[in-house]
């Protein structure tokens, strides 16, 4: 039987995702090299939206560098600080083949670095060397010497972006270890009953497993969860948003842009407000777990005539409540009548609605071949650039710009904007340090029941009683234990968990009242939920970050054709247990309905509760948009006129093939080269254009040489400099 992982390198294959390495730009193709790797990578959304985003400046500057229309970003350019030289601007007969070339080389050699852990990194950098043979690169070239041609030029923008990533306050040099984030609240053994072991649910809690294995498949060392990024406001943005506030916490800053104040607070001593409020948004996800049962008989339209479409977002926590179906599921969207690109209505498509909300946790999961969701929402540009009826205008507008200028500007903006929502969820972790769905719940059930103090098991901070999903067991109930032990406890009607699957090709938990102190979330055993805190999910606002951006830099919010769409086949396409019970289509009219759907993805996953998912959303509005417009002030190229220093400049210095020679002249302008000794060992003349001209020195030998520049009738010296060749 082919399950997920198979379907996985196929992704979007019904619209032609793979269509052969000659239709596409190198960008393009580089591109997937990275998403592959960051399959077979360790499952870090932060560290790998870094990576996209620095690949994609590796890209985007290699062409810029040669386009003579665009500005570049970081190479010849001070950044945060840090200063990039670019003594002299290359010029290319050929640009394109340029352009090619530098992108190969830049991102291998990236690639070469940031993957040089990664657990199959062997096999990858064998792939990475054929790859480019197969582009006609020798893979040994290493010369960062730019002025020597294009391949150096890509190993030196390469070089570059590696002495950035060094000093970003991510903390590469270290494997982006935390320096002193701890969390306060000890382990919870989740193959155990209950949560004995929280000291404040409010809080972030490792989980102890007995074998972690990431979402990229990968096994971890220990069986104690370690918080990803906890730190990660600190590392530079590649925007520089005004809004940042820096807190403290035990003598270490924590930085945190869009802050969006802190989520709902559980009071383990009293009913309050704010406590009902906590305690409403962790129960949805329970309530939404009952759903995960195809045989319930629940059927639900979820093409685009029937769902999507929303208008706005909640803003309070009565919002929410009307916002999310807490029994039933789903939002209030309403659907869109008609495909305003066919003029035909949206066909309708009827499923069990405990298919659609399984198969909707795992696909946006990702797993367990994660590209993480920033390289998710890559795929889905590929797959949007894929389409017969896309045009690449930017803006929707314009003349269609060749395939290599728009991936590199769309990467660009999308890399950067993946790298910002990092920067911004992760820093809301980190101080905020949120618990999880399976330790709230957990918790709340040790502590009992806060509907009635009249009923037994009464704890303010315990979980409220909703009928026909969260009651208490009575006598007789098949949950009470051999000697009535459990009777009292809370119960769930939730998805059973794990240990009701012993083959996942042909086993599924199913749905059925459980006790809630052995509540899980629906993921694999071997995983249960990330290892970083809850608020803000990273999945919402890298989605709508996304969707926003992809919506402004076509010009079209919606998918081409009115639709965009992934199959999963019946019995085929769902991991950790058997499903779909039918074969279903997920599709989506817009880029910010799939993100809709992928926010409520988290929620049937047991990730996130909706206090989680929003503020996520609402920030990813306000990322994708700015680092859309951030990107595009480098596509026009400003001035950059240089101030010769007494008239002349060479460089590099010193060199092993080309020097460029910096003069203020137009064409031709003879050059005598003479040894230290004083002879003249060499003869040409240098052909100016736009101030600059190239020197070849591939004919001589090691040594220090005087290049002597004359002019006029009488050839009179105008410059002279010694230059090293080695």
């Amino acid at each position: 039987m082919i399950k997920k992982s198979t379907f996985l390198l196929a992704f979007f294959l019904v619209a032609g995702h793979f269509l052969g390495q000659a239709q596409h730009s190198i960008a393009r193709q580089w591109n997937e090299k990275v998403l592959e790797a960051i399959s077979g990578d360790f499952a870090r959304p932060t560290v790998h939206a870094r990576n996209l985003f620095h690949t994609s400046v590796a890209m985007y500057d290699a062409w810029a560098v040669y386009s003579g229309t665009a500005d570049t970003y970081l190479l010849g350019k001070t950044v945060h600080g840090f200063k990039s030289s670019l003594a002299v601007v290359p010029h290319a007969t050929d640009v394109n083949a340029a352009q090619e070339a530098a992108i190969s080389y830049a991102v291998y050699r990236l690639m070469k670095h940031r993957f040089v852990k990664s657990p199959r990194a062997e096999l990858l950098f064998e792939d990475l060397d054929y790859f480019m043979i197969s582009l006609g690169y020798d893979p040994n070239y290493t010369s960062t010497n730019y002025a020597c041609g294009p391949a150096a030029m890509g190993n030196y923008i390469a070089q570059t972006i590696i002495e950035y990533g060094l000093q970003d306050g991510s903390n590469e040099a270290d494997t982006y270890k935390s320096k002193y984030y701890a969390p306060v609240n000890p382990p919870m053994p989740v193959a155990d009953t209950g949560n004995v072991t929280v000291v404040d649910l409010n809080r972030w809690q490792p989980l102890q497993i007995a074998q972690i294995i990431d979402q990229s498949g990968n096994p971890i060392p220990g069986n104690t969860q370690s918080f990803l990024s906890p730190e990660w406001g600190n590392v530079l943005p590649s925007l520089q948003p005004s809004d940042a506030t820096i807190y403290n916490r035990d003598g270490h800053d924590y930085i945190v842009y869009h802050d969006p104040g802190p989520p709902a607070l559980l009071d383990t001593s009293a009913i309050g407000a704010e406590s009902e409020e906590f305690k409403w948004n962790h129960e949805l996800v329970s309530v939404w777990s009952s759903h995960l049962d195809p045989t319930d008989g629940v059927m639900w339209d979820v093409s685009p005539a029937a769902i999507g479409n929303n208008q706005s977002y909640p803003t309070d926590f009565a919002g929410y409540q009307n916002f999310y179906d807490l029994e039933g599921g789903g939002d209030n969207s309403t659907g869109r009548p008609l495909n305003p690109k066919t003029g035909q209505p949206y066909a309708p498509q009827i499923v069990p609605r405990g298919d659609y909300a399984r198969v909707l946790a795992e696909f946006w999961a990702d797993g367990p071949a994660s590209v993480t969701p920033p390289g998710h929402w890559f795929e889905i540009l590929n797959y949007v650039n894929d389409q017969p009826s896309f045009e690449r205008k930017w803006h929707g507008q314009g003349p269609v710009l060749p395939a290599l200028e728009w991936d590199v500007k769309s990467y660009f903006a999308l890399g950067g904007a993946m790298h910002d929502v990092a920067i911004t969820a992760w820093g809301i972790k980190g101080w905020y340090d949120s618990s999880r769905p399976v330790t709230a719940l957990r918790g709340m059930a040790e502590l009992g029941q806060s509907s009635d103090p009249l009923l037994p098991n009464y704890h303010p901070g315990g979980l409220t009683l909703i009928p026909g999903f969260v009651e208490l067991i009575q006598p007789g109930d098949t949950l009470q234990g051999q000697q009535g032990e459990y009777i009292g406890e809370v119960k769930l009607l939730a998805w059973r968990g794990p240990n009701y699957i012993s083959n996942p090709t042909i086993d599924e938990a199913g749905v059925g009242w459980i006790r809630a102190k052995f509540w899980w979330s629906y993921q694999r055993p071997t995983f249960v939920t990330p290892p970083f805190a809850g608020f803000i999910s990273g999945h919402s606002t890298y989605s709508r970050a996304a969707a926003e951006l992809l919506t402004s830099l076509t010009g079209d919010e919606y998918f081409p054709g009115g639709m965009g769409v992934f199959n999963c086949p019946k019995d085929q396409y769902l991991i950790f247990e058997d499903g779909p019970s039918e074969g279903l289509t997920l599709q989506w009219a817009t880029y910010r309905d799939a993100s809709d759907q992928c926010s409520l993805s988290r929620i049937w996953g047991g990730i996130h509760p909706p206090m989680d998912d929003i503020p996520g959303r609402l920030i990813g509005m306000e990322i994708g948009p700015a680092a859309l417009a951030f990107a595009e002030q480098y596509f026009t190229k400003t001035d950059t006129t240089t101030t010769f220093v007494s008239g002349f400049n060479l460089y590099p210095n010193p060199a092993n093939c080309l020097v460029q020679v910096e003069y203020k002249h137009e064409g031709l302008l003879p050059v005598d080269i003479y040894a230290t000794d004083g002879r003249l060992v060499k003869s040409t003349s240098l052909d100016f254009s736009d101030n600059r001209a190239l020197l070849d020195l591939m004919d001589l030998n090691s040594g220090m040489y005087v290049v002597v520049g004359r002019d006029g009738k009488e050839g009179k010296r105008v410059f002279e400099e010694k230059v090293v060749r080695y």
